[in-house]
C-alpha cells in the first residue's frame, strides 16, 4: 500500500505501475523538458509496464494539488530512479559505476525486473539495482505487504499472470483467481432477475384482447403447479412415514431374536387336568403300555423300592392324525403334573447355539418341577440322523444338547420325555438307543371297533338322529384315522347346517364319507346324453362283476356323478377289516378293475372304447405286478422276489412281464364271460344309474332282483 502524505500510511491501495504512471503524468503536466528529470525505462523492463493503458490521475486526485512546480519537480525527480537516455552511467571510472551486472536468477521475476522483492525488504538487497537505494525502493522497503500478485519461480506456476485490480475508493477483488463452481456457489443466492408478467406479455407481443385470457391460464398453471408440488410434498411425507414405521417395526422385530434378547425365557409349563385317557379312543394297546409311566409319575417311590428304573424316553410312532399328541397331553393329565410341550421345528434357528440353548433352557425348567412330562412333537426335525456338512458347521449342536441332556453324567430324575413323529426311519441311532428313547410305542390307525369310539365320541358332541348307526359309518372308513374321523362328522353337520336341518342324519354322513373319498360333487359339469350314457354302462359293468364275483369286496355306492377327476365311482367296502388277502381276493380285485373297460367293448364295439378305463388298468397292473414280484404267486417264477427289476438279467424281465400280461389277460376274460351271463341285469342298472345317478348297496340289491326302486 502507498500513500502520499507526511507519513506513510496504510490508507489506500494502489498499484506501483499506477503511481509511476500517474508521477509521469503529473511531471509532463507541469511543462518539465528536462531529459534528465524524464524518467526512462530500463531496458530491461517488462512489456506489459511499457504497453499499460491504466488510467492516470489528476494533482486533485491524488490529493497533491497544494503542491508547487518546484516541489512536485523536486518530488518526482526524488522518486523516480536517474537513469540516463541510454539506460546506464558512464562506466570510464570504477567508482562512478552505478549498476552492475548479475548473472544469477532470483527467485521471482519481479527481483530480476525491479532489483528487489515485494515482501519485507529490510533484510534482502537487490540483486540488479543501484547500490545506492532509490526513495521508492526505501518507501517499498517500509511497507509489510506487497499488494501485486507476484510471479515465483518454481516447476508449477499460474498459466497467466494476473494483477490485482484496485482503486482508491474500493479495494480489490480476486473475481479472476475465482474458481468456476465457486462462482456458482457464491451467486447461487444472488438469483435471477424477475421479469414481470407485464414484461413477459410485452415481449411475447400478446394482443390487448388475449391478456386477460393470457393471464388467467397463467394463474391457473400457477394454482396447478402448487397443487402437484403440494402433492407431492404429502406423497413424500407419507413414504417417509411409512418408512420410518417400518425401520421401527424392523428394529422391533430384531430385538425379539435371540440374537439381540439373549437366550430365550424360561418355559411356562402346562397343567392338562382336563385330558385324561377316557378322551383317548381305538388306541388300546397304547394306553395299557403307557399306563406304567403314569404310575411312576403318580408315586415314584413305589419303583425305587425295588431297584427298577423306567425308561427315560418314550417314543410314539405312527401315521399322522392317530392321536400321538392326545396321548401325550393324557399322560400328564392322567398323573397330574407339569406338561412341557414344544415342537422339533421350534429348536432350529438361523443363529448359533440358539437350539443348543433352548434344549438347556427347557430341560433345566422341568429339572426345576420334576416330576413332569417333556413332549417333543415331531421330533425327527430336531433328532435326524447326524451328517458332515461344510455347508452347516453347527447343525449339530442341538441334537447334541439333546442326546447329552437325555442321558449325560448329570442326572434326569422325575423327567419324563415323551417323543412324537410319523418317520423313525430318520432319527439317530444315538437318539433311540437305551438310556434314552428305548421304549417305542405304535400308535396305529384304528380298527372298526376303534373308529365306532371314535365316531361315537364326537357324535356326542353334535345334535344327531338317534337312529344313525355309527357302526354303518366306520364299516365304510377303512383306513380312515381319527383326525380323518372328526373331519368327517363335521362336514356332515355343516352339510345339515346348509340345507336347514335340525340334525344329522345318516345321509350327511354318507354325503360326508363320499366327499372325503371321492371328493366334492360337480353339479356344474354339463356332460352330454352319449357320454352319460357310456359312463352309466362303465360304472355298471364294474358293479356287476364285483356283485357276481364270490371273493369281491361287497358294493358300498355306485354313482354316476362327477366327483374330483371322475365322472363316475363304484365304491367297495370290506365287511370287516383286512390283514391280508388271499390270492383269489387279488384277482377278484383285478376282474372288478376289468369290467368297466369291458362292458364298454360289449355295449359300444370295440371301435367306440374310450379312456376312462385308464386308471383302472393302472390298479390291475399293479396288482398283478405284485402278485409276480413281491408275493410269490408266480408258479414259473416260484416264490421269489424281484424288488428292482432293471438289475435283473433280460430273461427275468421278460418271464415278469409275460407272467404279468397274463394274470391281466385271464381277468379280461373272466369279467367277458360273466356280463355276457348277465347282460340282462347289466342293462338294467344302467337305466337306474341313468335316472337316479347315485345307487347305494341296498337299491343296487334290489335292481340286480329285478325289484323296482321307490320314488325318491
Amino acid at each position: 500500500m502507498f500513500s502520499l502524505s507526511t507519513t506513510v500510511q496504510p490508507q489506500v491501495t494502489v498499484p506501483l505501475s499506477h503511481l509511476i504512471n500517474a508521477l509521469q503524468y503529473l511531471k509532463t503536466a507541469v511543462g518539465s523538458s528536462s531529459a534528465a528529470a524524464k524518467p526512462q525505462h530500463r531496458e530491461h523492463a517488462s512489456e506489459q509496464d511499457l504497453q499499460s493503458t491504466e488510467p492516470t490521475w489528476s494533482l486533485r486526485d491524488l490529493g497533491l494539488s497544494d503542491l508547487g512546480m518546484g516541489q512536485l519537480d523536486e518530488l518526482v525527480s526524488a522518486m523516480l530512479p536517474r537513469l540516463s537516455q541510454q539506460g546506464a552511467l558512464s562506466s570510464s571510472s570504477p567508482s562512478q559505476q552505478a549498476w552492475r551486472t548479475s548473472h544469477l536468477s532470483s527467485h521471482s521475476f519481479f527481483h530480476n525486473k525491479h532489483g528487489f522483492s515485494g515482501g519485507k525488504m529490510g533484510t534482502s538487497y537487490p540483486v540488479f539495482c543501484k547500490q545506492i537505494p532509490s526513495p521508492l525502493q526505501a518507501v517499498c522497503t517500509e511497507l509489510r505487504y506487497w499488494p501485486v500478485w507476484i510471479q515465483n519461480r518454481g516447476f508449477k506456476t499460474l498459466g497467466k499472470h494476473k494483477r490485482l485490480q484496485a482503486g482508491f475508493e474500493h479495494p480489490m477483488e480476486s473475481d479472476g483467481f475465482t474458481p468456476s463452481f465457486m462462482k456458482g456457489l457464491l451467486t447461487r443466492d444472488k438469483g435471477m432477475e424477475v421479469e414481470t408478467l407485464d414484461k413477459l406479455m410485452k415481449n411475447k407481443n400478446i394482443p390487448d384482447g388475449q391478456q386477460d385470457s393470457f393471464k388467467t391460464g397463467f394463474a391457473e398453471g400457477f394454482l396447478k403447479s402448487q397443487a402437484l408440488t403440494q402433492r407431492t410434498q404429502d406423497s413424500l411425507r407419507r413414504t417417509r412415514l411409512v418408512l420410518l414405521v417400518l425401520l421401527l417395526l424392523g428394529l422391533y422385530g430384531l430385538s425379539k431374536t435371540p440374537f439381540l434378547s439373549g437366550l430365550d425365557s424360561a418355559v411356562d409349563p402346562v397343567h392338562m387336568k382336563n385330558v385324561t385317557f377316557e378322551h383317548v379312543k381305538g388306541v388300546e394297546e397304547a394306553k395299557n403300555e403307557l399306563q406304567e409311566v403314569v404310575e411312576f409319575l403318580r408315586s415314584p417311590e413305589k419303583f425305587t423300592v425295588l431297584g427298577g428304573k423306567l425308561p427315560r424316553g418314550i417314543l410314539l410312532v405312527g401315521p399322522p392324525g392317530t392321536g400321538k399328541t392326545l396321548l401325550a397331553r393324557a399322560v400328564a393329565g392322567e398323573a397330574n403334573v407339569p406338561f412341557y410341550y414344544a415342537s422339533g421345528s421350534e429348536f432350529d434357528e438361523m443363529f448359533v447355539g440358539v437350539g443348543a440353548s433352548r434344549i438347556r433352557n427347557l430341560f433345566k425348567e422341568a429339572k426345576a418341577n420334576a416330576p413332569c412330562v417333556i413332549f417333543i412333537d415331531e421330533l425327527d426335525s430336531v433328532g435326524g440322523k447326524r451328517i458332515e456338512s461344510p455347508m452347516h458347521p453347527y447343525s449339530r449342536q442341538t441334537i447334541n444338547q439333546l442326546l447329552a441332556e437325555m442321558d449325560g453324567f448329570k442326572p434326569n430324575e422325575g423327567v419324563i420325555i415323551i417323543g412324537a413323529t410319523n418317520f423313525p426311519e430318520a432319527l439317530d441311532n444315538a437318539l433311540i438307543r437305551p438310556g434314552r428313547f428305548d421304549m417305542q410305542v405304535t400308535v396305529p390307525k384304528p380298527d372298526v371297533k376303534g373308529r365306532t369310539e371314535i365316531l361315537n365320541w364326537y357324535l356326542r358332541k353334535i345334535k344327531v338322529d338317534p337312529d344313525v348307526e355309527a357302526g354303518i359309518i366306520a364299516r365304510g372308513t377303512v383306513g380312515f384315522s381319527g383326525a380323518d374321523l372328526e373331519n368327517l362328522v363335521n362336514q356332515a353337520a355343516l352339510k345339515a347346517a346348509v340345507d336347514g336341518k335340525d340334525m344329522v342324519t345318516l345321509k350327511e354322513l354318507e354325503f360326508a364319507k363320499d366327499k372325503i373319498l371321492m371328493g366334492p360333487e360337480r353339479r356344474s359339469v354339463e356332460i352330454d346324453k352319449k357320454n352319460k350314457e357310456i359312463t352309466a354302462y362303465h360304472e355298471s359293468g364294474h358293479a356287476i362283476v364285483a356283485y357276481y364275483t364270490k371273493d369281491a369286496m361287497p358294493i358300498n355306492k355306485a354313482t354316476i356323478m362327477p366327483r374330483g377327476p371322475t365322472l363316475g365311482h363304484v365304491s367297495m367296502l370290506p365287511a370287516d377289516d383286512r390283514w391280508s388277502e388271499t390270492r383269489a381276493q387279488l384277482l377278484a380285485q383285478i376282474d372288478v378293475s376289468m369290467g368297466g373297460r369291458v362292458a364298454e367293448e360289449i355295449i359300444f364295439g370295440n371301435e367306440f372304447i374310450t379312456t376312462g378305463a385308464s386308471s383302472d388298468f393302472d390298479a390291475a397292473t399293479r396288482i398283478a405286478k405284485m402278485m409276480v414280484t413281491r408275493f410269490g404267486m408266480c408258479e414259473r417264477l416260484g416264490v421269489m422276489t424281484y424288488t428292482d427289476q432293471t438289475k435283473q438279467s433280460p430273461e427275468t424281465q421278460a418271464a415278469i412281464e409275460h407272467e404279468v400280461r397274463k394274470l391281466l389277460k385271464d381277468s379280461y376274460e373272466r369279467a367277458r364271460a360273466l356280463l355276457k351271463s348277465h347282460a340282462k341285469e347289466h342293462q338294467n342298472l344302467a337305466n337306474a344309474l341313468l335316472q337316479y345317478e347315485t345307487l347305494d348297496a341296498r337299491e343296487i340289491k334290489m335292481v340286480l332282483e329285478g325289484k323296482g326302486l321307490e320314488t325318491r
